[in-house]
């Protein structure tokens, strides 16, 4: 055997073995809760249930797909291709593991290693997938046709604009910063929500510190270049102005000595508290740990205007206004809605809503065939109290007019299922069984109720109702929920699997997404973090910040991917980051 024909025979092997990636996602998951879903390395497992495609059909339905980011991604890694015709769109030709930013902002990690060429994961599809580098412009939802753009400036030669026709509509193109219409923050600011933002923070954080050596300015104009300014303190705020503290700490100081005393760090949050979605056990570990490390922590301060020079804000609690000067400022406050997404919902009659409505299974309301994942979307949960009647008279089978415990039984597991919102409501009442919803209005246990008393058993469950986060964990598995209803679209359509229907007659024909929290992580600076994971549990501190490095490691795209993060790790413990402007 010749070396060149083993070492073909061992590049099969290995490709065609996916085990060894899904073990070491599997134990990182059993050891922490997780924090996020990625896309895996690993091929679709061909037990995976195939679409049925009607014989009548002579040509597959067509699935066009918007958007390469978490909720794109993992609806395209489980959906079976070989039932429809699928193309995807979307400016970049890449995904990028989005909770590692932040570090890409300082050096810790490199942009290139937390990126996989969309391209590589089609080609692990058989090439049945096509891919077009294009930013949608425009969705005609009456006709099933896409406007799309090439946006990438160049002298090639060709068209730039071209449309695409489509019988299922993926939009998972995610959201824009949301600037909430302060002057100045789209000319001065930088922001952190795409890898080219990473690099340009990156880039500046250099460029004031190189300015802040050069010779002729006052110490007053140098503590000016060096003061930088992170508005909004949540995950990215805090994770950002910890990983400057580390970079500045640790590496910068030593290069620039001559203004290590100068750095300042602050982060301006309009609310009370940092990281305030998360335990207050956490915000307040953060807050005392970022007063220890000399970052100063602006609470109830909203920025009103952001000039070249100074940012304005408001303090909530004075009601005085003040300006502070800076060298570089960046807006992590939120998010909004895509423009051409906008002009999608005036067609479809959702022109006063803020995002995207979605029902429980991920359908555009208001349109058909379309459906929407991640942050450019949200659930419009259905109230359990609008159709209180009709879940009555479904259960009240011999029409006496009272529901007893095992009537009321029958019906509670579709209850819960169709209005997740009642289990909430349940646990956050302590109740152990559905049976403690039977009592009357004295708190008194009772064998059987009328509609009014149904009503006063159900009413305050709807309080419940919570719209999901925008993360990429949610985004995840939002498209691994509509693949897997793609796959066994036409399998269940004579056959359903959901919920009964209260208002008509038989079953939904899938059961509707439900979201897992699987914990969630803010590294704070100084090797420690602190996690937050199902259960209400929390843990904090150094050890916490290795589960974090095991988590993010195991949930990277890709075997490569997650070599170059691992190895960057490495590099920056022994050689420190590069301060490098490239």
């Amino acid at each position: 055997m010749t070396i060149l024909s083993f070492f073909t025979r061992a590049s099969r092997a290995f490709n065609g073995y996916p085990a060894s990636s899904k073990l070491l996602l599997l134990c990182t998951l059993s050891l922490s809760g997780g924090g996020v879903v990625a896309y895996s390395e690993a091929q679709v497992d061909a037990s995976k249930t195939s679409v049925q495609v009607n014989e009548k059909d002579c040509k597959k339905k067509r699935v066009v797909v918007l958007g390469t980011g978490w909720a794109g991604i993992s609806f395209l890694k489980d959906l079976d291709v070989s039932a429809y015709d699928v193309q995807v769109v979307s400016p970049r030709n890449y995904f990028a593991f989005t909770p590692l930013l932040p570090s890409v902002t300082c050096g810790t990690v490199e942009a290139r290693s937390i990126v996989e060429p969309v391209r590589n994961i089609i080609k692990k599809r058989n090439g049945e997938i096509q891919f077009w580098e294009a930013e949608c412009m425009k969705i005609d939802a009456a006709n099933k046709k896409l406007f799309c753009r090439y946006t990438v400036e160049n002298n090639l030669v060709g068209n730039d604009e071209f449309s695409l026709e489509y019988d299922y509509l993926v939009i998972a193109v995610g959201a824009q910063v949301n600037t909430f219409n302060t002057p100045g923050v789209l000319e001065n600011c930088f922001f952190l929500k795409e890898v080219e933002d990473a690099q340009k923070i990156r880039r500046s954080v250099i460029d004031c510190f190189e300015k802040a050596v050069l010779p002729g300015l006052s110490e007053e104009e140098r503590r000016i270049n060096l003061h930088f300014v992170i508005v909004g303190g949540g995950p990215t705020g805090v994770e950002f102005a910890a990983e400057l503290h580390d970079f500045v700490q640790e590496d910068l100081i030593n290069l620039y000595p001559s203004v290590k005393d100068l750095v300042k760090i602050t982060v301006i949050q309009s609310g009370d508290h940092i990281l305030n979605m998360f335990d207050e056990r956490i915000s307040s570990f953060a807050e005392q740990k970022f007063r220890r490390d000399g970052i100063e922590v602006q609470t109830g301060s909203r920025v009103i205007s952001v000039s070249d020079k100074e940012i304005t804000m408001k303090l909530k609690a004075k009601g005085e206004i003040c300006s502070v000067p800076h060298g570089l400022v960046v807006w992590s406050t939120g998010v909004e809605t895509r423009p051409f997404v906008k002009d999608f919902m005036g067609q479809i009659g959702q022109a006063n809503r803020r995002v995207l409505a979605t029902d429980e299974w991920l359908r555009v309301k208001g349109c058909e065939d379309v459906y929407a994942l991640g942050d450019c979307a949200t659930i419009n949960q259905r109230k359990v109290m609008e159709d209180i009647a009709a879940i009555f008279k479904a259960a009240d089978k011999d029409n006496s007019g009272f529901l007893t415990v095992e009537e009321f039984k029958d019906v509670i597991d579709d209850i819960l299922e169709r209005y997740p919102q009642v289990e909430h409501y349940l646990k956050s009442k302590h109740l152990r069984d559905v049976t403690d919803l039977m009592k009357d209005s004295e708190g008194n246990y009772i064998d059987k109720v009328d509609i009014e008393g149904f009503k006063l058993a159900l009413c305050q469950a709807d309080s419940q109702v919570k719209n999901l986060p925008a993360t990429a964990q949610v985004a995840a598995q939002q498209g691994a929920y509509l693949s897997k209803c793609f796959n066994r679209k036409y399998k269940w359509k004579d056959n359903p699997e959901g919920p009964r229907r209260f208002r008509g007659s038989g079953r939904h024909q899938f059961h509707p997404f439900q979201y897992k929290h699987l914990g969630q992580f803010a590294p704070l600076g100084g090797e420690q973090a602190a996690a937050e994971l199902p259960g209400d549990w929390v843990s904090m501190g150094r050890s916490t910040q290795w589960l974090w490095y095991s988590v993010y490691a195991s949930k990277q795209v890709s075997w490569r991917t997650r070599v170059l993060v691992v190895s960057d790790w490495t590099r920056r413990f022994i050689f420190g980051r590069d301060s490098s402007r490239i």
